[in-house]
């Protein structure tokens, strides 16, 4: 049972609060709300969010939740907490006192992050968030309650909308450009350049751009593409497939800021609890909990311990550098709080650990990369001297949305037959030809005609097909 009253959570956030704002953090106005395991299930297969649009997903998720928590495979979180204004955080029944005081401290920190950092406030509008989850659940509960449609054609198109969700633009803070403006471009880029001899060269002429090709760039928003191009779809269609992309991309900063973001909140936990001079008991308590929370984990990635570690280096560079340290990435000139602000302000997660997890904090925390050989996991790179930036590469390209493929349209009527021509834009890594295979045929379900997928496999440039025949795959020259 719990050992606290709620009279004391009510006091114990103020004294917080008072604390976060002494740090310099600010933050959207903050709800509680305490559930038992039961609820935080259910936060936990719809993302934290109170209300969600039906789709048997979400109920598979949960069940597959409750089975781990009630055979003891997995646990529960401390906290949930939603970027929404005002932001609203589920805290466990069950939480001990300390473990209460701790995960108010590290919501106030996920707080300020998500007013803060330009992913967050240049791609969601945290006070409509509620009212935008309520909407679309509302609609998506009409269609399938419309008689002329039904819960079965509405899951067959969200079933495909889910698996197609990520294939879109990763940083929403970059404008994407009108069909005009993108044949100003093309129309300016035609143009001769100015040629300081052109008295002794031969006059360059302009070359009328193609400006009739759809899309005229390279799309990275499958989704919102097919949505506007494939007039067969009913409204109903469309309005689905915009509701799964406005999700996805509500979700999108959290996944490109994982390890800034967990770290961040790891960080002013700790200051924060550490400053409310606890009782014995507590402290001794704290310092548990929060080593449970940052241990690193053999074999993976814990976002806790290398934000925490990055965010913790970052200040004593900027505060108490080594004398190499100056000599090697120069004299500070800034404070250590205001640097972590700064960056808290500025990175995501792949910039974040580009610019700021260095060489040594890399051989400190004995980073390394492995890869399968035969049945065996074998440690391929260390963090040495000659190892330590092929690691950094290796853990660049697995962060954020980089394991997820980069596919763009290239041309909605290929060959004139209204073939939907894909590009997979390759770094190296090939495509599972299992999931490429089902993924393809989703795209094919919602474009209605055939669809092709450009790639490279095993270094060969392969194109992938599906029509109503099903699925082919050839070698290109």
């Amino acid at each position: 049972m719990a050992n606290y009253e709620i009279a004391e959570l009510i006091d114990w956030d103020a004294r917080i609060r008072e604390k976060a704002a002494e740090f310099g953090l600010s933050w959207y106005p903050q709800e509680f709300e305490i559930c038992d395991h039961n609820g935080m299930l259910g936060y936990m297969a719809y993302s934290g969010m109170p209300s969600h649009y039906p789709h048997w997903s979400y109920g598979k998720s949960y069940e597959k939740l409750k089975t781990l928590y009630d055979y003891g495979v997995s646990g529960l979180p401390y906290e949930m907490v939603i970027n929404s204004n005002p932001a609203i955080a589920y805290l466990m029944r069950d939480n001990s006192l300390l473990l209460q005081i701790l995960t108010i401290a590290h919501v106030y920190g996920h707080n300020d992050f998500f007013k803060n950092n330009f992913t967050f406030t240049s791609a969601t509008r945290a006070e409509l968030t509620i009212e935008t989850f309520k909407a679309h659940a509302l609609r998506v509960r009409r269609y399938t309650e419309d008689p002329s449609i039904g819960i079965e054609k509405v899951e067959r198109i969200l079933d495909a909308a889910h698996a197609l969700a990520f294939t879109c633009r990763r940083n929403l803070s970059i404008r994407k450009l009108s069909r005009e403006e993108q044949v100003e471009r093309a129309i300016e880029q035609a143009q001769p350049r100015p040629d300081p001899f052109q008295r002794i060269h031969p006059r360059a002429e302009f070359k009328e751009p193609e400006t009739r090709r759809v899309p005229l760039e390279p799309d990275e928003d499958l989704l919102l593409f097919i949505r506007d191009h494939n007039p067969f779809l009913a409204e109903w269609e469309r309005d689905l497939l915009t509701i799964v992309d406005e999700e996805t991309k509500y979700f999108l900063p959290m996944m490109e800021t994982k390890i800034m973001n967990e770290g961040w909140a790891s960080y002013w936990h700790k200051k924060i609890v550490e400053s409310l001079k606890l009782d014995q008991g507590l402290h001794l308590e704290f310092l548990v909990r929060h080593n449970q929370v940052l241990r690193p984990i053999p074999g993976q990635i814990n976002p806790y311990h290398l934000g925490f570690k990055v965010w913790e280096d970052i200040y004593r560079r900027h505060e108490n550098p080594t004398p190499e340290e100056i000599r090697k990435y120069g004299a500070p000139t800034k404070s250590g709080t205001e640097k972590l602000f700064e960056v808290r302000e500025v990175e995501r997660d792949t910039s974040f650990l580009r610019r700021y997890l260095t060489e040594e904090l890399m051989r400190e925390l004995d980073m390394f990369e492995y890869e399968a050989r035969g049945d065996e996991l074998v440690v391929d790179k260390v963090s040495d001297e000659e190892g330590w930036r092929k690691v950094k590469e290796t853990l660049l390209k697995n962060v954020g949305t980089g394991w997820i493929p980069v596919i763009k349209v290239e041309d909605a009527d290929y060959g004139h037959t209204r073939t939907l021509y894909l590009k997979h834009y390759h770094d190296g890594r090939d495509l599972q030809l299992e999931h490429a295979e089902k993924t393809l045929a989703f795209v094919q379900r919602l474009w209605g005609h055939e669809c092709v997928l450009e790639t490279v496999l095993q270094g060969k440039r392969s194109l992938l097909c599906y029509n109503e025949r099903g699925f082919s795959m050839r070698a290109l020259k």
